[in-house]
């Protein structure tokens, strides 16, 4: 989890004044890039192409085309491509239901969280919306 969403929170909570509306501090996080699959393997496969992804939005390319596993594997990645991109990728959600429950309670708890907001990013539609139904049937049983 980054400290910057830590620092975040504890800014927002310190200079938060009580209105009509809200009362006391809401937190929302987002939990970026949770993708949940049968297994960590396939799961992280799936998340793959993440990392290219995200750097051609962090080199000013714009948003490109989500790789597939397999053009991941021949993706011409740099040192500096890692850099870019690695305080996202490691950050991530990614795994089985019970691993990615695991990470999403533990951000929750730290961060003190009254919601999650979940996204999911990968190249295959029914992947991405078998993500979301493995993620829903976990969370409310280990959630």
């Amino acid at each position: 989890m980054p400290s910057a969403v830590l620092d975040t929170v504890a800014a927002y909570r310190a200079a938060f004044r009580p209105s009509q509306t809200l009362r006391a501090p809401y937190v929302m996080v987002s939990a970026d890039v949770v993708v949940v699959a049968d297994d960590d393997e396939t799961a992280r496969r799936l998340a793959s192409g993440y990392g290219p992804w995200a750097g051609s939005i962090g080199r000013g390319e714009g948003v490109v085309p989500y790789l597939t596993p397999a053009e991941v594997t021949a993706f011409p990645w740099t040192e500096e491509d890692h850099a870019l991109v690695a305080d996202r990728v490691d950050t991530q959600f990614v795994g089985s239901p019970a691993t990615v429950v695991r990470g999403l309670r533990t951000l929750r708890d730290v961060v003190v969280a009254d919601e999650l907001l979940v996204t999911t990013v990968t190249h295959d539609h029914a992947a991405r919306v078998r993500s979301y139904e493995l993620l829903a049937q976990a969370w409310a049983r280990l959630g």
